[in-house]
């Protein structure tokens, strides 16, 4: 085991001299958690607008659920996830279990509430603030909602990107049905797990600086987005 000192100099000698292991790592990691985040936002943009904008029977108790998967434990996920794609199971015919696949697949079904949730909020308060006006003009619902989308992308993108910066950071669901597999299945959060537990703490510093780069890329792209979109609200 190194020293922290030491095992931090070689950490930043692995990111500065573009390891391939580590960038490897890297890669899959984001292309796992942007796969995600892109089905997340198809699957729950949709199911927020609909409860935004759409007054049933049962609406409430759908919030309810709605607003309780946003707490959905991973590896709960993750075994939903793994008892499915298992060979016993409904889909194990298609053999994704242990692949980046199974991964994407456990990552969409954390976010896509959160997205659904926090999309539902934006587009709800914005129909309040523009009820009389969608009634004036005798809007269909489709002409609301393509009005309201259109009106709150930028907090849109604000909760597609809390969405990614949530993938992004997930471990519980993705060891279980990805396995942790060197070269098919290790993203940052496994490998950081796996190393550290070997006390191989250069490359899970490494990692954790890459990690962490990203964490404080998004919320400075989140703050920009908000900036924005506060100076369009008052332009």
């Amino acid at each position: 085991m190194h020293s922290i000192s030491e095992a931090l100099s070689l950490a930043l000698a692995l990111v500065f001299s573009a390891d391939p292991d580590l960038f490897e790592i890297v890669g899959l990691s984001l292309y796992v958690s942007l796969s995600a985040t892109l089905l997340a936002c198809v699957l729950g943009l949709p199911l927020g607008a609909l409860l935004a904008t759409t007054r049933f029977r049962g609406r409430g108790a759908a919030l309810v659920v709605v607003n309780a998967l946003m707490g959905l434990p991973p590896v709960v996920v993750g075994l939903f996830v793994y008892l499915y794609l298992s060979r016993s199971g409904p889909l194990g015919f298609l053999g994704l279990l242990y692949t980046p696949t199974a991964m994407i697949i456990a990552q969409t079904l954390l976010i896509t509430p959160i997205v659904a949730a926090l999309s539902r909020q934006v587009l709800e308060s914005l129909d309040g603030e523009y009820a009389e006006q969608f009634q004036s003009l005798a809007l269909s619902r489709w002409q609301r909602v393509q009005a309201l989308v259109w009106d709150g992308r930028y907090a849109l993108l604000t909760v597609a990107l809390a969405g990614f910066g949530r993938a992004v950071a997930e471990v519980g669901a993705v060891i279980i049905v990805g396995g942790n597999i060197d070269h098919l299945t290790r993203v940052m959060t496994t490998a950081i797990a796996l190393e550290t537990s070997k006390g191989e703490l250069a490359l899970a510093l490494a990692l954790g600086i890459v990690l962490m780069t990203l964490a404080l890329a998004v919320n400075a792209m989140v703050y920009s987005v908000r900036t924005t979109a506060t100076k369009a609200a008052y332009a």
